[in-house]
């Protein structure tokens, strides 16, 4: 008997694939037509070609913001990942705890990121902040908006603060998926805690350790509210990473063109260091 198919379940996916369109589709477009065209005014273009983005790959203020970024990421990325797994494997798996902990997790993360910004701002002050105040008066001499190293440290804690619960929450919901017979097996062969870990809850977590790593590089790569609320990229251009500097660039400048190539070649980066993200961890995971 032929199947009768019936296409018009398609019609429901419409309504998603006109807000993309609009969302993200036709924006982008205007981006690269940007990107390509130079004005002198009055809302009249002509073509440039690939001028802007030679010119911004050309640019050291590029290179130097791109190396911050890259910096930034990679402290996130080693202090995160590790702390995230440690604390998920110190959370109860059993009892009354284990609400507890999870809303506790939870919690940094229902928090806006402008508002994270503003919390740490206040916080790290020398005059009024706890922080600052309580380093000022151990001798400490600690100050975000004049030192670029306070500046880099302030930032990096505050991140770690705000996004580490993630990684925390998606490691603990790979430990608990894990059957018990597996650590019954371990018991009865001796296994110590390290082979225990070794060999059963890192191969199980793999898989959620790959999307947290995934989650925040993209996010730690893309980040702008939160540094920008607390240091504006400064002192300086110290924590200028590229999305600052882009915005800067955009709005501060109203380079349009050099703007508009700066946030393919920085989409188009994010993109491609995903990619090696995904397949280097999945060829891991299957050679395992």
């Amino acid at each position: 008997m032929e199947k009768i198919q019936n296409n018009k379940a398609w019609l429901f996916v419409l309504p998603v694939l006109v807000l993309v369109a609009f969302s993200a589709v036709i924006p982008l477009m205007t981006v690269v037509n940007y990107s390509v065209q130079d004005t002198f005014g009055n809302n009249v273009f002509f073509w440039a070609g690939l001028e802007w983005y030679v010119q911004v790959l050309e640019s050291e203020r590029f290179h130097a913001a791109l190396w911050r970024q890259f910096l930034f990421t990679g402290i996130i990325l080693s202090i995160q990942i590790p702390l995230g797994v440690a604390v998920a494997l110190a959370m109860p798996r059993k009892g009354w705890g284990v609400p507890v902990c999870l809303v506790l997790m939870a919690l940094p993360l229902l928090i806006p990121w402008n508002v994270v910004g503003t919390i740490w701002q206040i916080f790290g002050r020398v005059d009024i902040g706890l922080l600052g105040h309580t380093l000022f008066n151990l001798g400490i001499d600690y100050n975000y908006t004049q030192d670029p190293l306070d500046a880099w440290i302030t930032v990096v804690v505050m991140d770690v603060w705000h996004w580490t619960s993630l990684v925390v929450l998606l490691c603990y919901a790979g430990l608990v998926s894990i059957p018990e017979a597996y650590y019954q097996a371990a018991k009865i062969d001796g296994a110590s805690r390290w082979a225990v870990f070794r060999y059963i809850q890192l191969p199980k977590m793999h898989r959620v350790l790959l999307i947290a790593v995934l989650l925040r590089f993209m996010d730690s790569f893309m980040i702008y509210t939160e540094p920008f609320v607390v240091t504006g990229g400064g002192p300086g251009s110290a924590t200028s990473f590229l999305s600052i500097d882009l915005v800067k660039m955009a709005i501060g400048q109203f380079d349009l063109g050099p703007a508009a190539a700066m946030s393919i070649i920085y989409f188009l980066i994010i993109l491609a260091v995903s990619y090696v993200f995904y397949t280097v961890m999945t060829n891991v995971g299957r050679e395992r």
